[in-house]
């Protein structure tokens, strides 16, 4: 069976009677529900998430394709090492 309830003070309580007797012990499985998005609410912009510009100072790359081109190439060459 599967219930809604809201916590508050400390207590889960249903939102629905429920067909067990009182005092029953059962085990709860709890799954926060998602609040829907509000219209009119802005979507976040990526500028909004920490990671952006945290490659910003590096030279070695100019941008995300140069970094990935840079690793395909010697993922491709031969390791000098293993001569």
């Amino acid at each position: 069976m599967s219930i809604r309830a809201i916590y508050e003070d400390g207590v889960l309580k249903p939102l629905e009677r429920l067909p067990i007797k009182e005092g029953t012990e059962v085990n709860v499985d709890v799954y926060p529900v998602e609040e829907p998005k509000r219209k009119g609410s802005k979507r976040k912009s990526v500028k909004d998430f920490a990671a952006y510009g945290m490659w910003k100072d590096r030279t070695d790359f100019k941008d995300g394709v140069d970094y990935v081109n840079q690793i395909r190439k010697y993922r491709r060459e031969p390791d000098p090492a293993s001569k």
